[in-house]
């Protein structure tokens, strides 16, 4: 099933992609695709694939020392308007990749990771290497399953969460994981997308 959909997926939206290819090459210098090695079911490592949407070779110091923060239950960990992984008014986004953030164009290329087999529709967040080796050991139970474009969390208030919410919501993911809980997401994840609730 997730191939199918993400089959049809890239042909309703080939449109789209071939769009905002044109426009990321025309307004920054850079590829159109961005791709980052990620953890996926069994913590493999893949290839993951999206829409750059920040400036070349920026230092991701600021990113580290973030998420370090945000898995330190000693601290208020809410990020305000984004997501629990995003930055808010992050210097190293480009003024378009911050509309496709918002509008979450940037996550289109992971249709092709679903049909490479490296990610399903629906799961956990691919993390990178480094931010799992900060989750408990707990937490770490999100790698039972693949990872997925959209998740539990994503669909249950993804600018409101805290991370370790989130992880949380991961871990509940792969205890309840079914049909229906996936088809479900899938359905609560469209109206936050059209929303407009998407990362900032």
């Amino acid at each position: 099933m997730d191939v199918l959909l993400a089959g049809a997926g890239l042909v309703l939206a080939s449109p789209v992609l071939a769009v905002v290819t044109m426009v990321l090459v025309w307004t920054s210098p850079g590829g159109a695709v961005f791709r980052q090695v990620r953890l996926g079911e069994g913590e493999r490592p893949f290839v993951m694939y999206k829409f750059r949407t920040m400036y070349v070779s920026c230092d991701d110091r600021i990113h580290r020392d973030f998420v370090r923060r945000l898995l330190d239950e000693s601290t208020p960990a809410v990020c305000g308007v984004g997501t629990v992984y995003k930055l808010v008014d992050d210097p190293r986004i480009t003024p378009v990749g911050r509309y496709l953030r918002r509008l979450s164009l940037d996550e289109l290329p992971q249709l092709f990771n679903v049909i490479r087999g490296d990610m399903s529709l629906v799961g956990p967040r691919p993390v990178l290497p480094w931010e799992a080796e900060l989750f408990s050991a707990h937490h770490r139970v999100r790698f039972q399953v693949r990872p997925g474009i959209t998740g539990l969390w994503q669909a249950s208030g993804r600018n409101r969460l805290t991370m370790i919410e989130a992880l949380e919501l991961d871990v509940q993911y792969v205890e309840r994981q079914s049909l229906l809980l996936d088809i479900a997401i899938l359905c609560r994840t469209v109206p936050v997308v059209l929303g407009c609730r998407g990362a900032r």
